[in-house]
């Protein structure tokens, strides 16, 4: 909706594919706008994060509509996400290299959903270290990135509402979880990984919907252009 000539105001559900950062997304669609409407300056924001190793939905907002951005980040989350098991990593996920494998071909699908069940409801959890938290004004991943590990990560309250096992195909298995805002996906599956004595990490995530909003209703980075 264009307010004037130098205001849209709009809510924009985007798929943010793999390897882009939510403020990549972010950089896309402020070019997009500043070009097709020929604005010097037009605010653009995203409400809530998603990894550059994970893909899905994605609320932007722009113009007036960014005042809104915080009601998006306090609705829930869903997301589906492979996990690898027998192996961790340093960020948590697939950005960083394999390490410490350990035997897992003795668990049973009764093992894993146990594991599964400890973390449903109220959980106290540590970002990972390769997260975008600030610690006295830096990005933790900037320090990760150095090689700086030696400081301490404050945990926080999240809420898992529902976490289930879609399928297993070892080293791999798929899952579901709706989660309250602040929650870390990868820091679950490095937990999962604590929980059956073998190590994890998250290879693979889609966030599916935000609230009562879906990605099935997201547009591709490539139609940014026609639907501003």
């Amino acid at each position: 909706m264009i307010l004037n000539s130098h205001n849209i105001s709009k809510m924009l559900l985007v798929n943010k594919p793999i390897d882009w950062t939510s403020f990549d997304v972010v950089k896309k669609v402020r070019g997009i706008i500043r070009k097709k409407y020929d604005l010097k300056k037009i605010k653009v924001g995203h409400a809530g994060t998603l990894d550059p190793k994970a893909s899905g939905l994605l609320i932007l907002c722009t113009g007036a509509q960014t005042k809104q951005m915080k009601l998006f980040e306090s609705l829930n989350k869903k997301y589906i996400g492979t996990m690898k098991i027998g192996c961790v990593t340093d960020s948590f996920d697939s950005e960083t290299k394999e390490h410490n494998s350990q035997p897992y071909e003795h668990l049973s699908i009764e093992d894993i959903k146990k594991a599964f069940s400890y973390f449903i409801g109220h959980q106290e959890q540590k970002p990972p270290i390769f997260s975008a938290v600030k610690v006295k004004g830096e990005r933790l991943y900037k320090k990760a990135r150095r090689g700086e590990m030696d400081f301490e990560v404050k945990s926080r309250k999240v809420v898992i509402h529902k976490l289930s096992l879609i399928e297993i195909d070892f080293p791999f298995i798929k899952f579901e979880v709706e989660c309250t805002k602040g929650t870390y996906i990868r820091s679950l599956v490095n937990d999962i990984g604590k929980q059956l004595l073998c190590g994890a990490y998250l290879y693979e995530l889609t966030r599916t919907s935000i609230g009562d909003f879906t990605l099935e209703k997201a547009i591709e980075i490539h139609e940014i252009f026609e639907s501003i």
